[in-house]
């Protein structure tokens, strides 16, 4: 390594001075970029989307307030501020209502859940993407079908599987019967982020030996990063807030209710706790939020990318 002021370094430094011409790039004065000014389009769009914004998220700021509230400052004030803080409805809500149990229930379902999907649907898409056989149309076209079939009409059928299985009043069973649906939207999803992706991959993963699985698994999914970002969050804010399928499969266990079935005990027959019921929804809505800040960029990307496939 050459000193700064050694005779070599000086030798260097005029060697360039000698060989840099008049009228080279380097002895041209920089441009100095001065910040872009917003467009009146933009300035307009933002006028318009913030009061929609706010609309969109005074619900859940609402909420939070009404969990540090008593139930008669709930309807009493206006002011989204409480006059004291009424902690001690969080504690209520973990201990006394049994949401900490329902938390590690939902907990445990939302994880299993998420894995099987996200496993399923990508390679499910990864098919439907990259390689044609017959009837490929007629597939997507009924996976498309089930779009508008109302999940009130699969209760039943869902419930008679679940129980002939045995698997009836555990959590295994509600694993099962929220892994089992179509899951159109993210089988798509995956598909148009597969469909984009060079075909080159796949010849030298061949070349190199590599079966259908190895290159599924070791080449193809590793790419779809930002698909599988996506899956995740929408598989879990899907499990996480699902009512229906663990009301019914826990009516015999009220021990296994989810957070979505054990937040609705706050509702008595002549009483409901607002102020617990609104600390409850707070504790289970901070996983989604969380999750979905950390993800977000990945969840952008993907769906970007599934679009462009």
């Amino acid at each position: 390594m050459t000193a700064v002021g050694t005779p070599a370094a000086a030798r260097t430094r005029t060697d360039r001075t000698e060989h840099t011409a008049p009228g080279d790039r380097t002895d041209r004065p920089r441009r100095i970029r001065l910040p872009r000014r917003p467009r009146a389009r933009e300035i307009v769009v933002t006028l318009v989307l913030i009061p929609v914004c706010l609309v969109w998220l005074y619900p859940f700021v609402w909420m939070v307030s009404a969990s540090l509230k008593t139930d008669d400052e709930i309807f009493g004030s206006t002011s989204l501020l409480p006059e004291e803080f009424q902690w001690d409805n969080y504690s209520r809500a973990w201990y006394e209502a049994n949401i900490g149990p329902y938390f590690w229930n939902t907990l445990i379902v939302t994880v299993a859940t998420v894995a099987i999907v996200t496993v399923t649907t990508a390679m499910i898409g990864y098919v439907l993407g990259r390689y044609p056989f017959p009837g490929k149309k007629l597939v997507i076209v009924c996976l498309v079908g089930t779009l508008f079939l109302p999940e009130g009409y699969t209760i039943i059928p869902v419930f008679e599987l679940v129980n002939q299985l045995g698997l009836s009043g555990s959590l295994a069973g509600i694993v099962l019967a929220e892994s089992g649906g179509a899951h159109v939207i993210i089988i798509l999803l995956f598909a148009g982020y597969f469909r984009q992706l060079p075909k080159e991959l796949e010849e030298a993963a061949r070349i190199d030996g590599a079966g259908f699985l190895r290159t599924f698994w070791t080449v193809m999914l590793p790419l779809a990063k930002p698909a599988v970002a996506t899956a995740v969050i929408l598989t879990l804010m899907r499990v996480w807030n699902s009512f229906l399928i663990p009301l019914v499969l826990t009516l015999a266990r009220p021990d296994l209710r989810t957070l979505a079935v054990g937040v609705y005990s706050f509702e008595g027959q002549n009483l409901t706790d607002w102020s617990g019921l609104a600390a409850a929804s707070t504790i289970s809505l901070l996983p989604i939020v969380l999750v979905f800040l950390v993800l977000q960029r990945y969840f952008i990307e993907g769906v970007a990318g599934a679009v462009r496939g």
